[in-house]
């Protein structure tokens, strides 16, 4: 009896995924440190723009997903929301990577679902069994150890890193609020086609102001050396097709599979970025990185067995 094999549409989903989940915090880590460039402000309103390109493209040209109206100023209201929080999270974790490594940033970015849990009570007095409540323990211990044993610690690196994961958390409490309606849900792609203009015209303002001449050093720079271009187009694109795969992983397999691959992910995320930089670890680092990681997967056992 032959044994079900698993689609190659979807072995190809996965590794796309994991490519471009890790490719663009790699990419953008380089950029920032490495490379020197010390725009994250810049960085993320580029994402935003190709985001927005991409997004018309899949879903206007090559319909991916059929095209969903905004129904409503109302709807259109809570989607700038969305945009504004979801700007602020994605330029605090660019920021990050100035000041910690990406292993670090990863850890941190961990306790997403502690933090998902405090405003979804905070929020919409939702509440979670005791015992859920009891498994981000070592969701919050693990980075607490981490952050004493992390040689390359920096205060306000890992501070920006919280707010970036907080801020992802609120998003995702926020819009399983705010479109909750059957007329106003929307699926990944088409919030993305929304959102990403949106952020583009808040970043806009935000880049001016706070990273100056930014697009005049640019130009200069890429005068001189003209990967600078190809870089920021790559980063940009890795961003999309972050979200891209993010959708077709759903799709091809399942949210439960995307949640198992997104612990799996961090771990593999910080063994490649220790390999590539070469940044000091410690033991009880990584013994704090491995308890937040046993705490996340407890935390999404215990919320299937209890929801």
């Amino acid at each position: 009896m032959m044994k079900n094999s698993i689609p190659w549409q979807t072995i190809i989903v996965v590794i796309s995924w994991y490519t471009s989940n890790i490719g663009v915090l790699i990419m953008n880590k380089y950029l920032l440190t490495n490379y020197g460039y010390k725009y994250p402000v810049f960085l993320t309103m580029c994402h935003m723009m190709l985001c927005s390109v991409f997004s018309y493209v899949a879903i206007s040209v090559l319909d991916i997903v059929p095209l969903q109206s905004v129904q409503s100023k109302n709807q259109l209201f809570k989607i700038c929301g969305l945009s504004v929080v979801f700007c602020f999270s994605v330029v605090c974790g660019n920021v990050s990577l100035n000041y910690i490594p990406v292993s670090f940033n990863q850890a941190i970015g961990a306790t997403t679902p502690f933090f998902t849990a405090v405003f979804a009570y905070v929020v919409s007095r939702k509440r979670e069994a005791w015992v859920t409540y009891g498994t981000l323990l070592p969701v919050v211990a693990g980075v607490i150890i981490a952050s004493g044993g992390e040689p390359s610690f920096h205060l306000f690196g890992f501070i920006i890193c919280v707010l970036s994961t907080a801020a992802r958390a609120f998003k995702s409490v926020l819009q399983a609020i705010l479109l909750s309606s059957e007329g106003e849900k929307l699926n990944s792609k088409n919030l993305l086609l929304y959102m990403a203009p949106i952020a583009m015209l808040v970043l806009l303002p935000a880049t001016l102001l706070m990273e100056g001449n930014v697009i005049r050093i640019t130009v200069e720079l890429a005068r001189e050396d003209i990967r600078i271009i190809w870089y920021l187009i790559l980063s940009s694109s890795l961003a999309y097709f972050v979200n891209l795969t993010n959708f077709l992983v759903t799709k091809y397999t399942s949210a439960l599979t995307l949640q198992v691959l997104g612990n799996a992910k961090g771990a593999v995320a910080v063994v490649i970025s220790i390999l590539i930089f070469q940044n000091p670890i410690s033991m009880i680092g990584m013994c704090g990185y491995v308890l937040t990681i046993i705490g996340v997967i407890l935390y999404s056992e215990t919320k299937k067995r209890y929801t």
